[in-house]
């Protein structure tokens, strides 16, 4: 195989996996439904307890994010540092 198309291939593989990296930000599935999450556990709509509730779920929510975004990264890094191993 010539080498440009091999580039290119490699060139399109690369693009390919960034893609399905592309929406890194959105929540996390196991997450997603807080307001039945916390109902489910028994307090009121708008009781101090709900509110803290939804509060922990965000905080909850905001450091998977993080987590996620942080092992991504350092993945790449981690690719970017090693190119000959696979």
């Amino acid at each position: 195989m010539p080498p440009f198309t091999m580039k290119l291939l490699a060139l399109t593989l690369v693009a390919l996996t960034l893609a399905a990296c592309s929406h890194r930000s959105e929540a996390p599935a196991d997450l997603a439904d807080d307001d039945a999450f916390c109902r489910a556990t028994g307090v009121a709509a708008g009781s101090p307890g709900y509110v803290a509730c939804r509060r922990d779920r965000d905080v909850q929510r905001s450091n998977a994010v993080t987590r996620d975004n942080r092992a991504q990264r350092n993945l790449g890094e981690y690719m970017m540092s090693n190119p000959s191993r696979p």
